[in-house]
């Protein structure tokens, strides 16, 4: 997933930055019409995958079509929401055995800098605040698409990647044992120009 902002800097060679302008602006995301997701995937005691998402999070991104290094992203997700498909496990991740929700009801990442790849591809790095711990991390991103939609606004989504360990963020479930201690999350985002 390296690729936030950068499908478009590929296309830039092609595009005359007239063009390319067009697209530069402050973007929030599609919460509204949920058209965004954030989702992890861990092992559980490496015997199967267990596949959850946040439901309620928000956000904003500001893309420069010219200089996408220059870019920047900005979320925050409410804790709380946290769903596995199923309520007693989603207690028990809400717990102060894992996300401790009641502590820290937000986790966040804002972006520091954006490295654009010769392939079009970027990383974003910036900080992750989970758990009440910060460390930095790095978001491999692609750009999915961009345009007009069809109530006059004007549309671009990007897909990003990253993976973690949750002792770097003060979460040590020792039962679950050492196959599950990564978390791998994909964040899915649609924003509307501002």
């Amino acid at each position: 997933m390296k690729k936030l902002i950068l499908a478009s800097a590929v296309s830039l060679a092609t595009i005359g930055s007239a063009q390319a302008s067009e697209h530069s602006g402050t973007y929030a995301f599609d919460d509204e019409g949920a058209h965004q997701f954030i989702t992890f995937k861990i092992s559980h005691l490496g015997y199967s995958w267990l596949y959850g998402r946040f439901n309620n999070f928000d956000g904003e991104f500001v893309y420069d079509a010219e200089n996408p290094a220059n870019s920047s992203v900005s979320v925050t997700v409410e804790t709380a929401s946290v769903d596995s498909n199923h309520a007693e496990r989603d207690k028990h991740i809400r717990s102060d055995d894992f996300l401790d929700v009641d502590e820290f009801s937000e986790a966040t990442f804002t972006s520091k800098r954006v490295e654009v790849g010769e392939d079009g591809e970027a990383d974003i790095i910036g900080d992750l605040t989970l758990h009440g711990v910060t460390k930095e991390v790095t978001l491999d991103v692609e750009m999915v698409g961009h345009g007009a939609d069809p109530w006059g606004g004007y549309r671009m989504g990007f897909e990003a990647e990253t993976e973690f360990y949750l002792d770097d963020f003060g979460i040590s479930y020792e039962k679950l044992g050492k196959a599950s201690r990564e978390v791998e999350l994909i964040i899915s985002v649609e924003g509307i120009r501002q």
